[in-house]
């Protein structure tokens, strides 16, 4: 599974904050790093996943946010992961292990991330905890876009 580095950690960021690797992929695909080009690329699909990603990291201190283990939230954790997985497989790799990869790391993402976060995200410890996913998470995507592998020429 060599070259699946960033497959693993797209998946991992879809772990943690689903929407945060979907801007990723936009802009990753801007920039030619994606394999396909069945990743929205556009000036307005970034706008609109980055825009999506920050509402997810406001919504997900609301009282009412669902958690993250239960089984549609999960599962479209998973599906993000693989698509990521896929798309940032590096030129070397396999894109299936890619996908493989990137489902792995939404299965960490999620887990890891709920059991750093605490059970009770309404207290302000909570908060504080999930203000600092957020920063891993975007921190994580950031450097996921900067350091993948080129797919095609641009």
């Amino acid at each position: 599974m060599q070259g699946c580095g960033a497959s693993f950690g797209l998946g991992f960021v879809a772990g943690m904050r689903s929407m945060s690797a979907c801007a990723a992929l936009t802009w990753a695909a801007s920039e030619g790093r994606t394999r396909g080009d069945f990743i929205p690329s556009g000036p307005g699909a970034r706008a609109l996943a980055t825009t999506a990603a920050l509402a997810e990291m406001v919504g997900d201190k609301m009282p009412f946010a669902p958690d993250r283990r239960i089984p549609p939230s999960f599962a479209v954790r998973l599906v993000i992961g693989a698509i990521g997985g896929w798309a940032l497989a590096g030129r070397q790799a396999s894109p299936e292990y890619g996908a493989l990869a990137g489902m792995a790391g939404a299965a960490a993402g999620t887990l890891l991330g709920r059991a750093a976060r605490g059970p009770d995200a309404r207290t302000m410890p909570g908060r504080a905890r999930g203000l600092a996913e957020d920063a891993v998470a975007a921190a994580l995507a950031t450097a996921l876009v900067v350091s993948a592998e080129r797919q095609r020429q641009a």
